[in-house]
């Protein structure tokens, strides 16, 4: 198991975003750019995922293509969508929503206990793809 470090650079790439989801859709917290998040069931608010627990903070609905602060409105990106995310990523990796109190919406290498599935890889050793938005199973 490792824990990605995230660039201070991470970005969408825009010639490559798939919008899953937009408007009326605002943060919960204070968002970090190219962050896991999920929508809280009892606020409709836009959260960080943690895959620590199989519980609705390990729900994952899409990536954050910039940081948002506690209450502006929120895009989310999902399958398709290309970030920089980090770096010495090795391609090809499944990367899972990390299980971490301290830094929630990271991504991790190995399977989580609430991310069994992965939501993106690495095609490069900067860049990751969605390659799964699942409202349903998270």
């Amino acid at each position: 198991m490792t824990i990605l470090a995230k660039s201070s650079t991470a970005s969408l790439d825009k010639n490559q975003a798939r919008q899953v989801a937009a408007g009326n859709l605002y943060a919960g917290e204070n968002l970090d750019p190219v962050s896991a998040c999920y929508i809280k069931l009892s606020d409709g608010l836009v959260y960080m995922s943690d895959g620590a627990f199989n519980n609705e903070a390990a729900k994952f609905h899409g990536f954050t293509p910039q940081a948002y602060k506690i209450g502006e409105p929120v895009t989310l990106f999902g399958a398709g969508s290309r970030f920089k995310y980090g770096s010495g990523m090795t391609p090809g990796t499944t990367l899972y929503i990390a299980a971490t109190d301290y830094y929630s919406g990271v991504l991790d290498t190995a399977a989580t206990t609430g991310d069994t599935k992965g939501v993106a890889f690495a095609v490069s050793a900067t860049d990751i793809v969605c390659c799964r938005t699942d409202p349903k199973n998270g």
